[in-house]
Order: structure tokens, then C-alpha cells, then sequence
């Protein structure tokens, strides 16, 4: 897999009629759940964080924003994921709400969301509310919101479903979203654009929200320090990521940087899990560097490797959704839905 093409090269003729597949199958499974078979009301208020695509439209950092919105209003949220290709039980995006939040916030990452949470529910009954992280297209479980992030630079209405494209399910499924976000609107001719169109076939609320980084934690011998995001101002960088798509990371590392890496940036597929190998590989190509970038995602996996064996200093970004247009709007919506009774 690449970052313009869900399939390899070879495969790509065979697009057209496995997508036609993919999408029949869609049909049966949403029709389903339309008529309400399978789907199961939980006694919590439910609030989903989905995406229409794949990767990279920053639902971790706005999971982990709604989650701070929740505590700080008294609540106690879970975070209900699917644990995808987890190590040792824990998940990337586990490990990073586990980093961020502690016991505050009880995280279920198992395939089975439903039973994680009737299991969190007996053993913590002060839960009393529950976030889906992507439970856009997980409709086992019903939900009082449904919150769909759609990237303002890949416009889904000129792409396709897998595996011909990027998208989970086709343009037609954000009638079931109760509010859309549009993420990386600092891209601001791209996401009024896709704002117009969106207003043409949905009366959604819609908000628009940038991805920015607020500051970097910096490893090395020394310990973590933090230090502001123009420290990567003309350093030799060597970017190392294993993201689903790692472009905007990437821009961004150069941005920030304001000169090419010091090597080849190091991308690997989505959820490696850095086996020794690639550790000594990513070692080998920052020889030259002044730092090493990569993701929190990839820190959870990346901080078992002792500080002493790296050449320099890892740098990793603090990843922040800054909310410019309804962002009171939607926070008033969580907070009330988070009080609502169920059942």
C-alpha cells in the first residue's frame, strides 16, 4: 500500500470489480443495521468519533479533546476502541490516551466493544458516558451522537470506495452523522470548497478545525524536556512514522524543519510494530541527523528503545485540534448529550 493508492500496482486492474463487491456487501451490512437488527442501546450515552475514510483525519487528538471537555465538566468518560493490532494488549492509539489521561479515563480496546464495556461497566460503574473512537462504520452499538471527521484536502466526493479508493463507505452514509468536522481546514481554499458542497446535500452542522502542532517533548540521554516547535528550525531532521497516511505529518516535520530531512524519511505501513530490524535500521539512517521526528502513535511503540542507543535527540510533536468555526457549538452538544438519560 502506498499514500496515493490502497492497492499495490499489480492489483490495480482488478479495482473497479472488487470495489463493486465491497460496496454490495456494504449494502447488506447497512441495511441491517437501518432496520435496527443487531444494534444494541447500552444504558450510557453514547457519543461516536468516526471518519469516512482511512486514516489521517485526526480522531485521536479529538477523542482525546471530547474526553478532556467531559472531565472537565465533572463526567467520567471511556474511550471504547477496537484495539487494532495491539501489543501486549495495548493498542497505538490505547497507549496514547493511557499516556494523556491515566485511570481518569478508562480506555476498552478489544475487538468486541460491546462486551469491554459491560465488563468496564461492572468493575466501574461511575462510567457515564462512553466515547466510540472510529465507530463511524462500528453500528453494533447505538449512539446518541455521531460525530464524522472529513479532511478537508481529500475531498470525498472525488473518491471511491476500497479498495479503489479511500473510503470506508460511500458519500451517501454521512446522512446517518449527527455533525460533521472538517479537519485541516488551515488549508482554507480546500475547505471552503468541500464547505460548499457539504452545505449542498447536508443541513449537518459543520465545524472546522486545524491540526497544529502546540509544542515538542524531546528525548535524550538527559531525560524528556519540552521545548517549543521552532527548536526544529533548521535541524537536520530524520522523520520516522508508521501512520496511515503520513503526508500532512510529513509537510509538516518540513515546515517545521525549513530544510530538507537529513535522509530519507523513514515510512513504514500503518501499525508496525518497529521490530528490531526497523530499529536499527531508523538507528543506521539518523547517523547524520539532528533529531529524530515522529508521531505520539509511534512513540508508544518507539519508547522502549533505551535513550542511550539513539544517535540524537527523538523530537515528537504534541498534535492539537484547535476548533476556528462551531467549536462552542459542538461542545454544548457533547456536554448535553453527556447528561442525557438513557433508558
Amino acid at each position: 500500500m502506498n499514500d496515493d493508492h490502497p492497492l499495490p500496482r499489480p492489483l490495480r486492474p482488478f479495482a473497479g470489480p472488487l470495489e463493486s463487491l465491497y460496496r454490495a456487501g456494504l449494502a447488506r451490512r447497512s441495511m441491517r443495521f437501518d432496520e435496527g437488527r443487531g444494534v444494541v442501546t447500552i444504558d450510557r450515552p453514547v457519543i461516536s468519533v468516526g471518519n469516512l475514510s482511512v486514516g489521517g483525519t485526526g480522531k485521536t487528538p479529538t477523542v482525546a479533546m471530547i474526553a478532556g471537555w467531559l472531565l472537565d465538566a465533572g463526567h467520567r468518560p471511556a474511550i471504547a476502541m477496537r484495539g487494532y493490532r495491539a501489543r501486549n494488549g495495548i493498542s497505538d492509539e490505547a497507549a496514547e490516551y493511557h499516556a494523556r489521561f491515566g485511570s481518569a479515563v478508562p480506555v476498552v480496546a478489544q475487538p468486541d466493544r460491546l462486551e469491554g464495556l459491560l465488563r468496564l461497566f461492572a468493575t466501574d460503574p461511575a462510567v457515564d458516558v462512553v466515547i466510540l473512537d472510529d465507530g463511524f462504520q462500528h453500528r453494533r452499538i447505538a449512539r446518541q451522537m455521531d460525530i464524522v471527521l472529513i479532511d478537508a484536502t481529500r475531498n470525498p466526493f472525488d473518491d471511491r470506495c476500497l479498495p479503489a479508493g479511500w473510503l470506508r463507505e460511500p458519500t451517501s452514509a454521512l446522512s446517518r452523522a449527527t455533525d460533521l468536522v472538517l479537519t485541516h481546514t488551515e488549508h482554507t481554499g480546500a475547505a471552503e470548497a468541500l464547505s460548499e458542497r457539504l452545505g449542498e446535500i447536508s443541513s449537518t452542522p459543520l465545524v472546522w478545525a486545524e491540526h497544529a502542532w502546540s509544542s515538542l517533548v524531546i528525548l535524550d540521554p538527559g531525560g524528556e524536556t519540552t521545548a517549543p516547535v521552532d527548536w526544529l528550525a533548521d535541524r537536520k531532521v530524520l522523520p520516522v512514522c508508521a501512520i496511515g497516511r503520513p503526508g500532512a505529518f510529513l509537510d509538516a516535520v518540513r515546515r517545521a524543519a525549513g530544510r530538507p530531512p537529513a535522509a530519507e524519511p523513514v515510512v513504514l505501513r500503518d501499525h508496525d510494530p518497529y521490530r528490531p530490524p526497523t530499529i536499527r535500521r531508523i538507528i543506521r539512517a539518523a547517523a547524520g541527523a539532528d533529531a529524530i521526528v515522529t508521531t505520539e502513535k509511534d512513540w508508544s511503540k518507539l519508547a522502549r528503545v533505551p535513550p542511550t542507543h539513539w544517535p540524537c535527540p527523538v523530537a515528537r510533536p504534541r498534535l492539537e485540534i484547535r476548533l476556528t468555526r462551531g467549536g462552542d457549538t459542538l461542545r454544548d452538544r457533547v456536554l448535553k448529550t453527556a447528561g442525557t438519560r438513557i433508558g
